[in-house]
C-alpha cells in the first residue's frame, strides 16, 4: 500500500484507509461479524488507517472499532471524532466545541475505545457559537496531556482552518470529495496544500453511487439514510445513474471497476491527498484498495472531467 505523509508530521499514512460509519448506522443494518472481518482485512492489508466518531450508533461504531483493535492497537492509526451531541434515541441536538465538553468527549470516546491515545482527534463541525480558537485550545491541551496525538478538523472553511493553526498545528481536514462531490476545488485543496495539512476525502465514492451498486431506491434498505438524500430521490437520481454510466465507460475502456477508477482520480488530485472509502465488506475492500496502484494518464482526468 502506498503511503503519505501527515501533515508535517513524521507519520506516514495509506493512501486509502477505512470508514467505518457504515458498519453501525446510517447505511442499513450491518453485521458485526462481517464487518469485523473487513477491519482486520484491512490492518493485514497495511491499510490500517480507521476512521470512526462517537456520533456513529451513537457511540457502537466506537465500541466495534475498539473490539477489533484490541490486540492489534500498535498496527491501526486510529481516528475518531467529537462534536455532534445526540440523544439516547440518536436525535440530533446541535453541535458543541466548548472546551469542557471536547474533554469530556474524549474521555468517552478513549473510554470505548479502549485504548490511552487516539492519533487523529478531529472536531467533526465547527460549532458557531464557540470560537475555533477555544475550541482547538482544548484539543491542544489533549495533546499536552498524551491523550491525544494530532489534530484535525472537518468540514472547516478556510478562515476557521488559518484562525486554527495559529493556535495549534492541524495535520489533517476531513471533508466530503469525490467525482460528483467537487467542492473543496474552489479554496481547501490548495490551501491544505499551502498550510501543510493532509486532505483526508470522506465519501469518496459518492456514498456507494460510485460503485455501480445503486441503480433504484429499490437498492437501498427500508432504514438506509441515503434514501432521505436528495441525490437518491426521483429525477436527481435519474440524472446521477447517468453520470455512472459515463464514469462505467471509461472505466471499462481502463479495465478497472467504476470504484476503482472513482478513487485512483481522488489520489491523482494531489500528494497531499488521501482517502477513506467505506465498506463492511472484505470483497469490496480488496477492490477498493486496489485503486491505490491504479495510474491515470492526463488524458483520462480530462476524460473524467468532461464526463462528470
Amino acid at each position: 500500500m502506498r503511503r503519505r505523509q501527515l501533515g508535517r508530521t513524521d507519520i506516514s499514512l495509506p493512501v486509502l484507509g477505512l470508514g467505518c460509519m457504515g458498519m453501525s448506522e446510517f447505511y442499513g443494518t450491518g453485521n458485526e461479524i462481517e464487518s469485523l472481518a473487513t477491519i482486520y482485512r484491512s490492518i493485514d492489508a497495511g491499510a490500517g488507517f480507521l476512521d470512526t466518531a462517537d456520533i456513529y450508533g451513537p457511540h457502537t461504531n466506537e465500541e466495534l472499532v475498539g473490539r477489533a483493535i484490541r490486540d492489534r492497537r500498535d498496527e491501526v492509526f486510529l481516528a475518531t471524532k467529537f462534536g455532534y451531541l445526540r440523544d439516547q434515541n440518536g436525535r440530533f441536538l446541535g453541535v458543541s466545541g466548548k472546551p469542557a465538553y471536547v474533554k469530556q468527549a474524549c474521555d468517552a470516546s478513549l473510554a470505548r475505545l479502549g485504548v490511552d491515545a487516539i492519533d487523529l482527534y478531529y472536531q467533526h463541525r465547527v460549532d458557531p457559537d464557540t470560537p475555533i480558537e477555544e475550541t482547538v485550545g482544548a484539543m491542544a491541551e489533549l495533546v499536552q496531556a498524551g491523550k491525544v496525538r494530532h489534530l484535525g478538523l472537518s468540514e472547516a472553511g478556510v478562515e476557521t482552518i488559518r484562525r486554527a493553526m495559529d493556535v495549534h498545528p492541524i495535520a489533517a481536514l476531513q471533508t466530503e470529495y469525490s467525482l460528483w462531490s467537487r467542492e473543496p476545488e474552489v479554496e481547501l485543496l490548495d490551501l491544505c496544500r499551502e498550510l501543510g495539512i493532509t486532505f483526508v476525502a470522506y465519501s469518496p465514492l459518492g456514498r456507494g453511487m460510485l460503485t455501480g451498486a445503486i441503480r433504484s431506491d429499490d437498492d437501498l434498505a427500508a432504514d438506509d439514510g441515503r434514501r432521505y438524500l436528495p441525490r437518491f430521490q426521483g429525477e436527481n437520481l435519474a440524472r446521477n445513474l447517468e453520470l455512472l454510466k459515463r464514469l462505467e465507460r471509461i472505466a471499462g475502456d481502463k479495465r478497472v471497476t467504476p470504484a476503482q477508477l472513482a478513487l485512483a482520480w481522488v489520489l491523482a488530485r494531489g500528494d497531499h491527498v488521501v482517502a477513506i472509502p467505506g465498506t463492511r465488506s472484505p470483497l469490496r475492500l480488496d477492490e477498493n484498495l486496489s485503486a491505490a496502484d491504479i495510474h491515470i494518464t492526463p488524458e483520462e482526468l480530462r476524460q473524467l472531467d468532461e464526463a462528470m
